[in-house]
């Protein structure tokens, strides 16, 4: 299967390598970012911020502008706070940013995207983490946010029999929020976001039913 597809913050880190490999394997990507540099076939950047309303609905426009939406990839996110606090000391503000760009934002283009993706017996892909459902220090911000993700994909699947509706966590991955994550020290032990591609091709391709996957 292929088609069209939206993935956001693809400016780096996850976001890029799965725009990339989507691309090769022969879909036109629509993608988005506060600071997109990406020039590929099959790629149509649109730069912008995916908490920005009429940014998101660019976004669903210009996919639609290539006849179809099959398959939207909310990969944007912010960390949080770096050093991660406690939630004893954590910032109501920061923590409101942080469930805004990983909670609220996907959500608001999830729903704008969702007529066309039944049109397209379409598939959702929301990204997470390990942090959603293990009890990590530091990480009670960005771990309830996206343990707010999961759930909310959950139930998306439940209300949206039609769809594929995956929470996909690409596990601990060499990308600069996981540097963000652990100030001063050496990640790179950790793989490469290019090593987890081919699985996620994979996963939408075959097109499992819902649930949460694990790359």
């Amino acid at each position: 299967m292929t088609g069209t597809a939206i993935v956001t913050g693809a400016s780096r880190g996850l976001g890029r390598a799965l725009t990339t490999a989507l691309a090769a394997a022969g879909w036109t990507v629509v993608v988005d970012g506060r600071t997109l540099s990406i020039s590929l076939p099959g790629v149509i950047p649109v730069p912008g911020d995916v908490t920005d309303s009429w940014h998101r609905a660019r976004l669903v426009d210009t996919a639609l502008g290539t006849g179809r939406l099959d398959l939207l990839v909310n990969n944007a996110g912010i960390l949080g706070p770096s050093p991660r606090p406690p939630l004893a000391d954590y910032s109501l503000t920061a923590l409101r940013e942080v469930f805004e760009v990983n909670v609220f934002a996907p959500l608001a283009l999830t729903q704008l995207a969702l007529p066309s993706l039944r049109s397209s017996d379409g598939a959702v892909v929301n990204i997470s983490s390990d942090a959603a459902v293990e009890a990590y220090e530091g990480w009670g911000g960005y771990g309830a946010a996206k343990a707010a993700v999961e759930q909310a994909s959950n139930v998306l699947a439940a209300e949206e029999p039609k769809l594929r509706v995956w929470w996909v966590d690409p596990g601990d991955l060499r990308t600069q929020m996981h540097a963000e994550a652990f100030p001063g020290e050496d990640i790179s032990d950790r793989p490469l976001p290019e090593s987890v591609a081919p699985a996620f091709v994979e996963l939408v391709t075959g097109r499992p039913p819902s649930g949460r996957v694990r790359l």
